[in-house]
């Protein structure tokens, strides 16, 4: 077998594992008799159990922004590219859920390196999605638009809400990408374009 294809069998088993079990409880034992080769074999590829989760981490963060932005058509409003970008987020999460897990849970209880690889999967997500936010601002010409630091505000909680939703769909049976991304679009659509509109909320009302 190529190496490639074999490092994939490993890192799919790996991240099964994981995604199950967590990074401390996981065992390169387990881990390698799923991939069906030693345990060598697995230190002999991926050098360490802390290396072995760093890889999948790394792979499973790609996955998903990549999938993200081949959700999005650029050719469309930006509440039609957000909505792509949600779809296109939640069926993935959904297809792969331990890679999801890894991501989402089981990399911030593994400790600091891991929780930083994470989180610069995170910043490219929250980048893109202010991006989009950005690009429906200038679409609105209203005044006064939301400032930078709003829109900044505003990706975080999206992604933020975003992510817990995904936790949500997964553990709920017959929940579909698309009711998941309706379900964050009411949520977070309709509060956006009030503000786009000029319409904020105020504690004095």
């Amino acid at each position: 077998m190529p190496r490639a294809e074999r490092e994939r069998q490993m890192l799919d088993a790996a991240v099964r594992v994981f995604g199950e079990r967590g990074y401390r409880a996981a065992s390169m034992d387990d881990i390698a008799e799923l991939a069906g080769v030693s345990k060598p074999l697995v230190y002999l590829y991926l050098n360490s159990k802390e290396d072995l989760f760093t890889a999948c981490i790394r792979r499973e963060a790609a996955a998903l922004v990549a999938a993200v932005r081949a959700g999005v058509r650029t050719d469309v409003p930006a509440d039609r590219q957000l909505w792509d970008g949600l779809t296109a987020f939640f069926a993935h999460t959904a297809e792969r859920p331990d890679g999801w897990a890894v991501l989402h849970s089981q990399a911030r209880s593994g400790g600091d390196p891991f929780v930083a690889e994470v989180g610069a999967m995170r910043e490219e997500i929250v980048a893109f999605v202010t991006s989009l936010i950005a690009k429906a601002a200038r679409e609105a010409h209203e005044d006064p638009g939301p400032t930078e630091r709003e829109v900044a505000g505003l990706a975080q909680a999206l992604v933020g809400a975003a992510e817990a939703l995904a936790g949500w769909a997964n553990t709920t049976p017959s929940v579909s990408a698309k009711e998941a991304a309706t379900t964050m679009m009411n949520f977070a659509w309709s509060g956006l374009g009030n503000l786009m509109d000029g319409r904020r909320w105020s504690s004095q009302r």
